[in-house]
């Protein structure tokens, strides 16, 4: 098994599945251009980065427009600086 291993404070987020095609309910494809893109992933691999506040398995909200998207063994990633993660999205309970 291949796995890519982020260096230089790179972080590897998931896109698979994040850009799908859609469709209206009587069948007309909206393309990506019309539709918002999610800025929120999850971390795959990230490089050594020491106190890092996230790590693979965190779903993280990161800057729009950054990063490199490459194609890895079929699936979709984004590599982005790890000073482009802005918040770490967490559940909580309601009060």
């Amino acid at each position: 098994m291949k796995e890519l291993q982020p260096i230089n404070q790179q972080v590897c987020l998931d896109l698979t599945g994040s850009k799908q095609e859609k469709r209206t309910a009587s069948g007309l494809i909206i393309p990506d251009s019309a539709t918002e893109v999610s800025n929120v992933a999850t971390i795959v691999w990230m490089s050594t980065i020491e106190n890092a506040g996230v790590k693979p398995g965190d779903t993280v909200l990161y800057k729009p427009f950054g990063g490199t998207e490459i194609e890895f063994d079929k699936k979709k990633y984004l590599f982005v600086p790890y000073a482009d993660i802005l918040a770490k999205v967490v559940e909580t309970e309601e009060i």
